[in-house]
């Protein structure tokens, strides 16, 4: 569907509105947006809410058994709230732009609501053709399963493993990204080859979510055992069950929206995660539902003194671009000082920054907070004139920016350190 242009120049103006002004500056915003281009909400006298749906289709049923029929859709029995006026309007919205009918809030396209620099000019689109395997290496489909549902992997077992303990590295792709071309773009199967170690792509479903984003902005999907945190951590604990994976060496890494929830899961299960990395994500908890979700990725999140991250955090390494037009930079400064405070109780960091450029490629400022006794709380690298995609990545795979630092190595070079 080709909106007009008096409609794109509307969209972009409610944008604006949205940047640092919180959820109800961007519910209004949208509803200004759609005023001034002719287009208006429904009511509740002309139109029901929208079917609600859970964000985690359960597994399919085994074979031989019989369906069980659908139960009747409940009657709401007081008028929606606020929040929820606002996820349905937005849906009619998104119906009006072409979206499906029938999706959810959680299948919601989040980056292709403004966000016209999404794929950036010279950028990539997701890789079609398979990952390269070297001789003698894995690069194998696995599934998970429990009561939030199931989710498909790809887990690579590098050439030199030969049944000696190695460490786990999980990397949470993007939004319309997959397993083998989060791969392909972040060349962490090669980094795996050098530096022994497994390393498991969980892939998102169409069904969760129809942009395959990881639904980071969900109040369910912010909770321990619950969700996709729960499946996550369980496609973890799989492949630790299933290979002699060093314990004190489990990592989870992610890519915006994957950034997103690698924060959530590493704060959930500090137990199981030695340590985090984020590119172009979004502090632990940063939005709640969809007007907080864009005001935070277009503003920078706001603190909220109840969904604060839990003590006792672990270490955080965190890149981001700083002509990110996706993910405000603000998202990152607070993320890495989200990340030190949890793990600080309180006590004084230190921090130290250096600036630094890649040959032929991008300048940066890497800024590493510790401890008094020296150990490492994280790292944060800001890179000049990047924008929303992996930095030091391979252009085989989507989002990558190969003018560096090469975020993968730096990664699991933070990692050692670490565990």
């Amino acid at each position: 569907m080709k909106l007009a242009q008096d409609m794109l120049a509307h969209m972009r103006a409610a944008t604006r509105n949205l940047m640092g002004s919180g959820p109800a500056a961007a519910t209004e915003a949208i509803q200004q947006a759609l005023s001034a281009a002719g287009l208006t909400p429904p009511t509740a006298a002309t139109q029901p809410p929208p079917p609600m749906r859970d964000i985690n289709p359960p597994p399919a049923p085994a074979a031989g058994a019989q369906p069980q029929p659908a139960a009747a859709p409940e009657t709401p029995a007081t008028p929606p709230t606020p929040a929820q006026a606002a996820q349905e309007f937005a849906q009619d919205f998104m119906a009006r732009l072409g979206v499906p009918a029938g999706l959810g809030q959680h299948s919601f396209d989040m980056p292709s609501f403004e966000l016209p620099n999404f794929h950036p000019p010279g950028f990539n689109t997701p890789a079609a053709t398979p990952v390269d395997i070297p001789a003698g290496a894995q690069f194998i489909d696995g599934v998970y399963r429990n009561h939030a549902g199931t989710r498909a992997y790809k887990l690579y077992i590098p050439s030199s493993y030969h049944g000696q303990a190695m460490p786990l590295v999980v990397m949470l792709h993007g939004c319309t990204q997959n397993p083998d071309d989060f791969a392909a773009g972040t060349q962490m199967n090669a980094l795996a080859e050098e530096k022994e170690c497994f390393v498991v792509y969980p892939a998102q479903t169409q069904g969760a979510n129809s942009s395959r984003c990881w639904n980071w902005f969900n109040a369910l999907d912010q909770q321990r055992d619950q969700g996709e945190p729960s499946l996550i951590a369980g496609i973890a604990q799989q492949v630790i069950d299933e290979y002699p994976v060093n314990e004190r060496e489990v990592f989870v890494a992610g890519l915006s929206a994957g950034g997103a929830m690698a924060v959530i899961v590493g704060t959930l299960y500090p137990e199981l995660f030695a340590a985090v990395g984020v590119h172009s994500g979004l502090p632990f908890a940063s939005a709640q539902d969809l007007p907080s979700a864009l005001a935070a990725m277009k503003g920078g999140a706001m603190p909220n003194p109840k969904r604060q991250a839990p003590a006792g955090g672990v270490p955080i390494i965190v890149f981001h671009g700083d002509r990110d037009t996706t993910v405000n930079l603000r998202n990152g400064d607070e993320l890495i000082a989200q990340g030190v405070r949890s793990q600080a109780g309180g006590k004084a960091a230190r921090a130290d920054s250096v600036d630094g450029s890649v040959p032929n490629g991008h300048r940066y400022t890497r800024t590493t907070h510790s401890q008094a006794d020296g150990s490492p709380l994280g790292e944060y690298w800001v890179i000049h004139g990047a924008g929303h995609a992996w930095s030091g990545g391979s252009d085989s795979g989507s989002y990558t920016d190969g003018k560096g630092p090469d975020a993968s190595r730096e990664m699991l070079r933070f990692f050692k350190t670490v565990s």
